[in-house]
């Protein structure tokens, strides 16, 4: 009985681990985001004010093309992380009016390493655009 109960706390004690593993994890990739990539991609929608001094697109908007072109996570997360390291027109999944407003994402190259960047993306996949989101589109 002793030993049954013993294998039970460990295993008890070694999905808690697991368990604090994926929060801290999750916590590292949202924390990696809000430092690297939050200053341009803000969380919320913008008031009318504030659409006039965005510099990048707002991520739940990133996020809403990234899925509306059908990628899966695995897919987003691999697409996010090569466009960040190395963008262009021809890779990007948003309207022509969101380059032409806010221009091509500079790389991070050298800001934000690949690995960073898998946590990242997996983060925002799983977060934004939030449930019952809707895209309004670009308005100036």
């Amino acid at each position: 009985m002793k030993r049954l109960l013993k294998m039970t706390f460990l295993g008890v004690v070694t999905l808690a681990s697991v368990s604090n593993g994926a929060q801290k994890s999750a916590l590292d990739a949202k924390t990696l985001f809000e430092r690297k990539c939050a200053m341009c991609h803000i969380t919320r929608r913008p008031t009318p004010e504030m659409k006039k001094s965005l510099v990048a697109p707002p991520i739940m908007g990133v996020m809403h093309h990234i899925k509306d072109h059908g990628l899966d996570e695995n897919e987003a997360v691999k697409f996010i992380t090569d466009y960040v390291l190395h963008p262009s027109k021809e890779k990007a999944l948003c309207e022509a009016q969101g380059i032409e407003r806010f221009g091509l994402m500079p790389s991070q190259q050298g800001n934000v390493t690949e690995k960073e960047l898998e946590a990242i993306a997996r983060y925002i996949y799983r977060n934004f655009p939030p449930k019952g989101f809707r895209h309004r589109g670009m308005q100036r």
